[in-house]
């Protein structure tokens, strides 16, 4: 008991005993007054002193969950070092680029520090330097000057990994839902269902046969993917637009459309995730022996061979390339003399289901004869699951563009992409475009 708790019930019992007394006084107007302002008096008191105990109570709580809270945050994601405002606004990518081609660290102390207390966290040693997750996520706003020179690229609060330069293919398996669990160390195992419990009819008195759930486990394990840009060094030094996250966006841009890639069509060997295409057990429609043009039974037919297994819940839609969609904007849906197409023109275009698109879907399949085909995937993203380890490793390598004065900038990801559950998706591997 403290201090303040002891004085509240020390006024509490000084007010109570001079209310009995009053009690025991012979009434009067005086009197009747008095008792009154007493007793609102040790209302007062008690209420106060009931405040302050549930307050002493909800600070003991806390004060023993916050280690435990503390733990939790770490070993969600180690690479999130907690950085106050002013050091992820001090923190800069091209500072610590410079330190790492010249070797010399002094003039980025904070960039080092940051990926000295990853690599600890992570317990091993970056290629080149660790990337904060801290940074990765802060909110910058662009200098304005020349439109062609930065002008276009001024936000009021832009996100640093979202900065767009060019046209890109769109990271649509994110988009789509799929589950990304961050700040993974080592490997880990997702269990899923693979049978369900039997139910009987029994006679009265009569015991059902015994059955019960089956249940395996799906394997993620750190694969690494890396991607490379060339800046020269005159770029290094100065510079019409930030190149903070000029770099930083290119790079991590990269590595997401191969992170999509794996997860559509990844083979599962040379250190490739299994992408979904490639994922034993997931629905078939076969347009042909050697393809097939889309058509309306195919699009239902991808739904119906999720469905079929129960899996048709969740996050579900279709993501295809843009040859597929140009395909049905031109196909009619029923019949020769249907004005409705296969491509609705609503939000939800296709099947009455979200689709997107993205050039990281394959169009270069063969069938039988035909060449040049196309996939069309439909399911249940939020059971893909996309697996990331530590942060962005940066490597910078002077070397090999050193006699045309440019410095090769490297930047690794470790990743893995697993499908929890067949079932919950199809895919057309055998569409015709042309």
């Amino acid at each position: 008991m403290n201090e303040l708790t002891r004085i509240y019930n020390t006024a509490c019992d000084a007010v109570q005993h001079a209310a009995e007394g009053i009690e025991k006084a012979d009434a009067s107007a005086d009197m009747t007054q008095l008792r009154t302002a007493l007793n609102e008096a040790v209302t007062e008191a008690t209420r106060c002193k009931n405040n302050l105990e549930a307050a002493q109570q909800a600070a003991q709580v806390r004060a023993q969950f916050k280690p435990l809270a503390s733990e939790t945050v770490n070993r969600a994601d180690p690479t999130v070092l907690g950085m106050e405002d002013r050091d992820i606004r001090r923190y800069s990518f091209l500072r610590a680029l410079r330190a790492a081609v010249s070797g010399d660290w002094s003039q980025a102390e904070l960039e080092r520090e940051a990926s000295d207390e990853i690599a600890k966290r992570l317990n091993r040693s970056p290629q080149g330097f660790f990337v904060p997750m801290d940074v990765q996520v802060e909110k910058r706003s662009l200098t304005k000057g020349v439109a062609t020179e930065g002008g276009f690229t001024v936000a009021t609060e832009l996100r640093a990994e979202s900065f767009i330069d060019m046209l890109r293919n769109r990271m649509v398996v994110r988009q789509a839902g799929a589950t990304v669990l961050t700040g993974l160390v080592g490997d880990i195992a997702v269990p899923r269902q693979t049978g369900g419990a039997t139910a009987f009819w029994v006679a009265e008195s009569a015991a059902p046969a015994g059955s019960r759930q089956a249940v395996d486990q799906v394997g993620l394990s750190p694969k690494t993917v890396g991607a490379w840009t060339d800046m020269s060094r005159k770029l290094l030094l100065q510079s019409s637009i930030d190149v903070d996250n000029f770099v930083r966006s290119d790079l991590a841009t990269a590595l997401a459309l191969a992170i999509d890639l794996a997860s559509l069509h990844g083979t599962g060997v040379s250190n490739q995730p299994r992408g979904i295409a490639n994922t034993s057990g997931i629905g078939v429609v076969v347009g042909g022996a050697n393809g097939a043009v889309p058509t309306w039974a195919h699009v239902v037919g991808l739904e119906t061979a999720v469905a079929i297994l129960n899996a048709d819940v969740g996050r579900l839609s279709y993501i295809t390339n843009a040859r597929v969609r140009g395909r049905m904007k031109q196909t009619q849906k029923l019949t020769t003399t249907d004005s409705v197409m296969l491509w609705d023109t609503n939000v939800s275009p296709l099947n009455g289901y979200p689709a997107h698109v993205t050039n990281q879907v394959a169009s270069n399949l063969t069938r039988g004869t035909g060449t040049g085909l196309s996939a069309i995937l439909f399911g249940n993203w939020a059971d893909l699951i996309i697996g990331q380890w530590g942060t962005l490793d940066i490597l910078v390598d002077p070397y090999t563009g050193g006699t045309s004065g440019t410095v090769r900038v490297v930047v690794f990801q470790d990743v893995d992409v697993a499908v929890r559950q067949p079932a919950s998706f199809s895919a057309m591997l055998d569409v015709i475009t042309t």
